[in-house]
This record gives C-alpha cells, structure tokens and sequence, in this order.
C-alpha cells in the first residue's frame, strides 16, 4: 500500500489522508471490524454525517488497499490491512527513502540539525543503528 500524497502542511493521520479518511481510519483502528452504519453513528457523535458519504469514503480506501471488506450476510464489514503502527511505519520508511532517493545529503543533515530537541534514548538508538550499519557493511 503506497500512499501517493504527502501533505507536509498538515498533521498526523492527515498527512496521507483526507479529513474523513483519517478519522474513519482512527476509528477502525481502535476497535474492531465495523460496518458502515457502525462508523457513521460514530462519526455523528461529533456532527451528522450522510451514510452514503461514508460508504464513499470507505470503499475508496478499499480501493486504495487500505482497508479490506468482506461480507456478512448482506452487511459489509471493513477492517485495515495493518495496523497504525505497521502503517506509519512503512510511510514514513517510504517517505526517507525518497526524500534520500531525491535529495541525498541535504536530508541526513537536516535530520541530523533536528536532533538538538530529542531526548538521549533516541540519540543512543540511533547511534547503535549506525554502529550496527557500518558493521553490516563490512
């Protein structure tokens, strides 16, 4: 699954997608296998929300292979292909590999300038990665 528009403006979930996408996809990863009608009282609690709009917004996820759908007498239930950790994790792994892909250096020194606010832990990590890579390399 390849998210094809990054949006460096917004924040969170809304960087690969929509508004209604994001929180469709939040609520389906915090609970279980959902029907239509289920995200939609949901998605209600904070202002009404058209059922054929939801409809539209959840097979084009099942389009873009994010979510999976599958049927259950006559109602459909959706459900992500992978987790939100697992998703995250391969988009922002994408996201690298082409900013590298296209800009080389210019990327590792501004992750590098963007280290001053991170705590210890993850600058221990990250040199034990670069200690483990250039034993990989050898």
């Amino acid at each position: 699954m390849t998210i094809n528009n990054f949006r460096v403006d917004q924040e969170g979930l809304n960087r690969f997608f929509g508004p209604l996408e994001s929180k469709v996809m939040n609520i389906l990863w915090n609970g279980n296998e959902s029907s239509i009608k289920e995200v939609q009282l949901i998605l209600e609690k904070e202002k009404p929300i058209n059922f054929n709009t939801v409809m539209t917004v959840m097979n084009r996820l099942v389009d873009k292979n994010i979510l999976t759908k599958r049927l259950e007498g006559r109602t459909s239930l959706y459900k992500p292909v992978t987790t939100k950790e697992d998703f995250i994790n391969n988009q922002s792994k994408k996201l690298t590999e082409n900013l590298l892909d296209e800009f080389g250096g210019l990327v590792v020194n501004h992750m590098l300038d963007s280290l001053k606010e991170v705590d210890d832990h993850l600058l221990l990590k990250l040199e034990q990665k670069l200690e483990q890579f250039k034993r990989d390399r050898k």
